[in-house]
Order: structure tokens, then C-alpha cells, then sequence
């Protein structure tokens, strides 16, 4: 996608985002660095209502293989490079519980209109949402995608967990 294109579809995406999450207060927000071509939420969370907020980035677990929590992001502390070359806060960074997050944004291969998706194929959202089933209280789950990536519909497998909601750079 040209540079051009990518920005306008960034600045659709914010737009969007402020209106799907309307006057809901965000102060704990999970999102993800975009790569290999994944649109970035980034430019997005520079609106004024996430002034304030606190960022926080998927970092993977050293103890449980396969799992990952959610470390505190502070923009001027450099990344570690994980196993896979994702750059992670440092584990000095405070951790915290995806259930205790107001809103985790979730990167997306593809969606369809119930809330089902397709990932990078490891499983680490999987997991992750799938224990947010068993607590009292979770983040609003939003993924984030170019409308392109839309897709008739998406098999799911029973550990799935529909999202909340999908926002992408659609005009409508």
C-alpha cells in the first residue's frame, strides 16, 4: 500500500476509533506495534481523550510458553526484541492484567461481521482472550483492520472469542 494511501487509511482509523468508543472512559489501553503491514493504531491514540491514558504492549511470557501479558509502555524507553524480533517494554516495565484494561486494541488478518478472527496463527490473543471469559470484568475487546480485510464470514474454532467490535479505515 502506498505511503499516501496508508496515511489517509490511518487517519480514517482515528476518526472511526473516537466514534466507536463514543464517551467511554479509556485510562488503561493494550495496543500493538503494526507490522508486516498491519495498520497502525498508533496515530489513532494521539487524539486528546487518550491524553492521560496509560499504553500498554503485549509482551510474552518467560514462564507459561505461548502466553503473554500486557507491560506498561513508556514512549521514550527502549524496546527489547522478543523471540519473534517484536519489540517488547522492558520486564522492569509494571505488568498489567488484560481483564483489568479499559480497552485492548487487537491486530487483525482478517474478520467477519461477528466479531470472529483471524490472527498471525500463534495463538497469543487466543489465550489471552479466552481467559478474559472467566473473569467478572474485561477490556473492550476492538480490533483493528483495513476494511479490505473484511471476510464473509470466519470459522471458529470452540476456544474462539468474538471481539466487541471491529474498527477499520472505512468511510462509512
Amino acid at each position: 500500500m502506498p505511503a499516501g494511501e496508508r496515511r489517509r487509511a490511518q487517519r480514517r482509523l482515528a476518526e472511526n476509533l473516537r466514534r466507536a468508543l463514543g464517551p467511554r472512559r479509556v485510562r488503561h489501553v493494550a495496543l500493538y506495534l503494526a507490522g508486516d503491514g498491519e495498520l497502525d493504531p498508533l496515530p489513532a491514540l494521539a487524539q486528546a481523550r487518550f491524553q492521560g491514558a496509560r499504553l500498554y504492549l503485549p509482551a510474552l511470557d518467560r514462564v507459561h510458553r505461548g502466553r503473554m501479558h500486557f507491560r506498561l509502555w513508556r514512549r521514550e524507553r527502549r524496546l527489547r526484541a522478543n523471540r519473534f524480533g517484536i519489540g517488547e517494554p522492558p520486564r522492569r516495565e509494571r505488568a498489567r492484567a488484560a481483564w483489568a484494561l479499559d480497552a485492548m486494541l487487537v491486530p487483525l488478518v482478517g474478520f467477519d461481521d461477528r466479531g470472529h478472527r483471524l490472527g498471525m496463527g500463534g495463538g497469543f490473543y487466543d489465550r489471552a482472550l479466552t481467559d478474559l471469559a472467566r473473569r467478572p470484568r474485561r477490556p473492550r475487546l476492538i480490533g483493528v483492520a483495513f476494511e479490505f480485510q473484511r471476510l464473509p464470514r470466519v470459522d471458529e474454532a470452540e476456544w474462539d472469542r468474538p471481539l466487541d467490535q471491529v474498527v477499520t479505515d472505512s468511510r462509512r
